[in-house]
């Protein structure tokens, strides 16, 4: 599931091809029946809190977007492409778009956030239709909708919010700091990647209970949770290694690829997905277990 850097990501970038223009809204298939709802009418703004988007069309219309497990966006130029898939909403500028003839510029799926470095990825100000496939969610909501999820929601570290309220649910909790950090009523925007990545960081346990995090911790990893998501909005990636734990910097030092900014994928986390590997710090065996319903990983010596 995507985590909160990719929605920020996308957020930016559908504001910056759309906001302040007339813009095409429609559900080809019969997958979003209130596209009249929103067809033709301006997009004020594009909102990201947590792991939901909200899209404000303006009198108390904003579609309310969750990619969920399986939702994607796939973004192009020129002329609108062939309908094709599982397609349930489709958005275009009208004035970007050409229709001469079919698409000759190939639609740019993007491959998922965690493999792919953005290096080849389509300018925001040159994005003229986007389409979406598999959310959980495509839904309009009103203003009082919109707000009842924000109440619901925990900070967001991508928007700024302080660690006050995150602090406060921690200290007040039994659960394992490891199930605090994905519940998005306690952190808006941290997922199973982050979080395992936090708290490897910051040499916790996933198992200590919330209260009995010191408060030093806890504001540090909601420090080191802003940089890193922010950095992962830009690389498109989640890098959570520093350079001088990878094993191809260890090897070749300057010499090797890691010295020009080049991250592996076998590198580009310390715990996640590496159970059974060797901590890229103390050597111990990565572990994996689940909590709450997901997959925790976890290096049993540097977080005892």
């Amino acid at each position: 599931m995507p985590e909160g850097n990719e929605i920020h990501r996308w957020a930016e970038r559908h504001e910056t091809a759309f906001a302040g223009k007339l813009v095409r809204v429609d559900g080809p298939q019969g997958r979003f029946t209130d596209s009249g709802l929103l067809d033709g009418r301006k997009l004020r703004r594009v909102m990201a809190v947590g792991k939901h988007l909200g899209y404000d069309f303006g009198a108390g219309r904003i579609l309310h977007i969750h990619l969920g497990l399986q939702g994607d966006f796939t973004e192009g130029k020129g002329s609108l492409p062939p309908v094709k898939g599982a397609l349930r909403l489709r958005l275009w500028n009208p004035a970007a778009v050409t229709w001469t003839e079919i698409e000759t510029a190939p639609a740019l799926r993007r491959l998922r956030y965690s493999q792919n470095d953005g290096s080849k990825e389509l300018p925001a100000e040159q994005i003229a239709w986007v389409e979406l496939r598999g959310p959980m969610d495509c839904t309009v909501y009103d203003e009082r909708r919109w707000n009842e999820l924000l109440e619901r929601l925990g900070p967001d570290p991508l928007n700024g919010d302080g660690p006050e309220r995150v602090l406060e649910r921690m200290a007040k909790s039994r659960k394992p700091v490891g199930a605090l950090l994905m519940d998005q009523e306690v952190a808006a925007g941290i997922g199973n990647i982050y979080r395992a990545e936090l708290l490897f960081r910051a040499r916790l346990s996933p198992f200590v209970p919330g209260r009995e995090v010191p408060a030093a911790v806890a504001r540090s990893i909601w420090k080191d949770a802003k940089a890193l998501m922010r950095a992962g909005m830009v690389d498109r990636r989640i890098v959570t290694t520093e350079k001088r734990d990878r094993p191809s910097y260890k090897l070749m030092g300057d010499r090797g690829r890691g010295s020009l900014g080049v991250v592996l994928p076998e590198e580009l986390h310390y715990v996640y997905r590496r159970h059974g590997k060797p901590c890229l710090v103390c050597g111990a065996e990565v572990k994996k277990q689940e909590m709450e319903g997901r997959n925790l990983y976890w290096c049993p010596s540097c977080q005892a």
